[in-house]
């Protein structure tokens, strides 16, 4: 069998995608495979924003890569979770918080049932009161995990993801993946050349007339799909009907200020507006749905809700939500925008490159091209694609907004029943059950759901089980330890200045 084993891969495209890729590959299949990666720096790339969610840790704890290196490099911040501005309605925050648990989970219930029973009769405050990551991110403080704490303790496992010049992180990758036997080729392809026996692609032909064959190739050229679209035409999903924004203005501004740990997200008239702050700069960006607003309003719109002054003109990006047919055909595997386009409001756009990466590895065939490999391999990233889009649905349509015709069209849309039986489960009982291993789980869902104004009209029934006096003394004690293990946190500046700095900052 040693004799089908892949040897060749191609990487078409560079960027956050590519470099990530060629990275992981390297290290995880060793010095036994050619790994040639392609791309323009005329083209240049798009990018795929610059927050994250947590797992990000874990790709670079795989390749052996140090927090405090990676941040400097990067002039990353840290992200405890994101603080949704006016989505509810105007004047109403909220904040989705990283984590496993909210409050103090006792047995098989979960502390947001406990939470409800007191609420509804007065004797708690509001949600985000009962997480260290929501309450920490509101009042600008953070800190990794406490080696020294207590392991039940909030302090012991704090939950957070990165902010980061994505630039600068692939040009990182690129180095560490260089350093381990990636050979990189300049150049622009001008053809694709695919085998007449079973249309799998054979080699791609660059513009200078070398031609590069494979044996497997990995799709990371963006929006265009190179292989798997414009080669193989493969097919595109729309979920434009449900994820309405379709453009994106972008521009980054100088900071006036200290940096934020959280993402933050303000809804617009047609839209929304995000804000990362990193070390060295503020990242900006307006997303939109065209039909309800113009391209240079909603730039206008952009440089009047900027920090600072702008280091730069604003940048025009257009999108599709979706998802291609098939992310993996016949011997292409797409790899980011390659493979679709989820709105970028929960900062999924590098995890879903990290996850078909690692479902990759996983999965990784040999020359036969298993169609049970390549199937199993669809319909995991299909699963995981839908509960993210159901997800991220959930922000828009459940909304009290009937200020501007985007919110009207969002809050009566028609839903994913996927999404409708979540909502439903939780309005009327409080609960949630995390299907399979989809990326959000309890914590950010009944956070959204209530940010959202989804208020369950019951709570368990092991909730009754407490006195009233012991629930009320329970639910007090908790905030007063989660307050208290803020106030212990340093502000987000200080650690940053401590752990990880980068130079010139």
């Amino acid at each position: 069998m040693t004799n089908q084993r892949i040897k060749n891969i191609v990487i078409v495209g560079g960027g956050t995608a590519g470099w990530m890729s060629a990275a992981a590959l390297a290290k995880v299949l060793g010095p036994g495979h050619s790994i040639r990666l392609i791309e323009s720096e005329e083209i240049g790339t798009i990018g795929v924003g610059e927050a994250t969610v947590p797992h990000l840790s874990l790709f670079n704890k795989l390749l052996g890569i140090d927090e405090a290196e990676f941040v400097r490099e990067t002039m990353g911040t840290f992200k405890l979770g994101v603080q949704f501005v006016d989505w509810l309605k105007p004047g109403k925050t909220y904040v989705h918080g990283f984590g496993t648990s909210i409050g103090l989970d006792i047995g098989m219930l979960p502390f947001h049932q406990y939470w409800l029973r007191a609420f509804k009769s007065g004797n708690a405050s509001e949600i985000g009161n009962y997480s260290l990551n929501t309450l920490a991110a509101a009042r600008g403080k953070f800190m990794v995990s406490a080696a020294d704490a207590p392991p039940n303790t909030p302090l012991a496992n704090i939950a957070y993801a990165y902010h980061f010049d994505a630039g600068l992180y692939a040009r990182y990758l690129r180095r560490y993946a260089e350093a381990r036997g990636v050979q990189r080729t300049e150049g622009k392809i001008r053809e694709t050349l695919l085998r007449p026996s079973d249309g799998f692609v054979d080699a791609v032909v660059l513009e200078s007339g070398e031609k590069i064959s494979g044996e497997l190739f990995i799709d990371c050229s963006g929006f265009r799909g190179l292989l798997i679209e414009q080669a193989l035409h493969t097919g595109y999903e729309d979920w434009n009907h449900w994820l309405p924004t379709n453009r994106a203005v972008t521009v980054a501004c100088e900071r006036t200020a200290p940096p934020t740990p959280y993402t933050r997200a303000t809804a617009q008239t047609a839209g929304w507006q995000w804000r990362i702050a990193l070390q060295h700069r503020v990242g900006n960006g307006h997303v939109y749905a065209s039909p309800y607003i113009s391209d240079d309003e909603a730039a206008a719109t952009l440089l009047r809700n900027l920090d600072g002054a702008p280091l730069g003109e604003p940048r025009l990006l257009r999108f599709v939500a979706g998802t291609r047919k098939k992310v993996w055909n016949r011997n292409v595997v797409a790899i980011g925008l390659a493979s679709g386009f989820l709105e970028p409001l929960e900062s999924t756009g590098i995890f879903l490159i990290q996850s078909a990466i690692t479902r990759l590895l996983t999965l990784f065939p040999d020359r036969n091209f298993s169609e049970a490999v390549i199937d199993r391999y669809n319909a995991l990233s299909r699963f995981e694609l839908e509960r993210i889009r159901d997800f991220l649905i959930l922000h828009f349509h459940a909304t009290q907004r009937d200020d501007t015709p985007f919110w009207n069209y969002c809050r009566t849309m028609e839903i994913p029943e996927t999404l409708r039986s979540v909502m439903a489960l939780f309005r009327e009982s409080g609960q949630f059950i995390r299907n399979a291993e989809e990326l959000f789980g309890l914590v950010s869902w009944v956070e959204v759901m209530l940010g959202q104004g989804i208020m369950p009209t019951a709570w368990h029934t092991g909730a009754d089980q407490m006195s009233e006096k012991d629930l009320n003394e329970f639910v007090a004690h908790v905030q007063q330890v989660i307050a208290t293990c803020v106030d212990a946190m340093p502000p987000h500046q200080a650690f940053i200045d401590r752990y990880c700095k980068a130079a010139g900052v």
